[in-house]
């Protein structure tokens, strides 16, 4: 996903980098650009009342990631995240993710996860719940 730029994402939101995500090596490190996608799609799904944490009956667990890193980020700098939807199946999304410095238009970092639904008691796979099956649509690319 290396063409990956701030306009084919139609949801995106800033995060702030902390003192802790630097390595030793001055930038952010690998780990936490797994968070920050994760914090993104959870921020979202929370935001459209999606996802309760504590009640949901469906829950999505992640079952695949992946991320490019194209240029890195440090501490202190505010993060843009964008997100969109490559793909939904009966239970499971594949979400997309991009991670952009400051105005810069092209991604510092690209990513992807996939979230299998599953029954919260069970942990067994169920359908995508129609309300985040119908909102998803808005983040979904051709």
């Amino acid at each position: 996903m290396r063409d990956a730029m701030r306009e084919h994402f139609p949801y995106v939101t800033t995060i702030d980098t902390r003192w802790m995500d630097n390595d030793v090596y001055g930038h952010v490190n690998n780990v936490v650009y797994y968070s920050l996608f994760d914090t993104v799609v959870n921020r979202w799904l929370m935001q459209n009342d999606l996802l309760d944490v504590r009640a949901s009956a469906a829950i999505g667990l992640v079952v695949e990631t992946g991320c490019q890193y194209f240029s890195p980020l440090s501490f202190p700098e505010v993060v843009a995240a964008g997100l969109r939807v490559a793909r939904i199946g009966t239970s499971s999304i594949r979400y997309e993710l991009a991670l952009f410095r400051d105005q810069v238009p092209a991604a510092a970092a690209a990513g992807h996860f996939v979230h299998v639904y599953v029954d919260r008691e069970t942990r067994r796979p169920v359908p995508i719940p129609p309300l985040v099956h119908a909102a998803l649509q808005a983040l979904r690319i051709a």
